[in-house]
């Protein structure tokens, strides 16, 4: 009989897991994208994984499909976005480091939230949080032309007075993009 094989990972590295975070416009898929691309890593955007599912169901239940700001979005499929994210980030971290991407606004205000993940997934955990200029968040927000950006172009300074782009409230890197 032959004996089980070892998979190397398990032997030469620990695993990864890399949240890239920060408000509208800062980058975070670009820099995402970039950083899996280096690393050979599975990449999971918010925006790309559930977007489909979360413009059916706004629409299913007579909401606006770009909504991502209202109480709505926020009671319905907020927590459902994160959790299918890390789901999914669990089941590839057994074979490759991943990199989750989106904002975390509220997960980052906790200062055990690294600590609990670190434990909840068993790897290395890295939060990078991502910053800029509010007049190049602007350009950029602009420039994507996504329709649920509409909203926070609409009324910039309202928008601008209820985020929070403080940085986490634990140890992380910055990326000033």
């Amino acid at each position: 009989m032959l004996p089980t094989p070892i998979r190397l990972r398990q032997i030469i590295e620990v695993k990864k897991l890399t949240i890239v975070c920060g408000p509208a416009g800062v980058g975070k898929s670009t820099y995402g994208k970039k950083l899996a691309a280096q690393g050979a890593a599975c990449l999971l955007d918010s925006d790309t994984v559930t977007e489909p599912v979360v413009r059916a169901g706004l629409v299913f239940g007579g909401h606006d499909p770009n909504d991502r700001d209202s109480l709505v979005y926020k009671q319905a499929f907020r927590t459902s976005v994160y959790e299918c994210l890390f789901q999914a980030a669990r089941e590839n971290l057994d074979h490759v480091d991943v990199i989750l991407v989106g904002p975390f606004t509220t997960e980052i205000r906790d200062p055990l939230w690294l600590k609990r993940l670190a434990v909840q997934f068993q790897a290395q955990i890295e939060v990078v949080f991502l910053t800029c200029d509010e007049k190049v968040r602007k350009e950029r927000i602009c420039q994507r032309g996504n329709a649920r950006d509409e909203p926070k172009l609409a009324n910039w300074e309202k928008y601008l007075e209820e985020t929070d782009i403080r940085p986490p409230a634990f140890e992380h890197r910055v990326v000033r993009t």
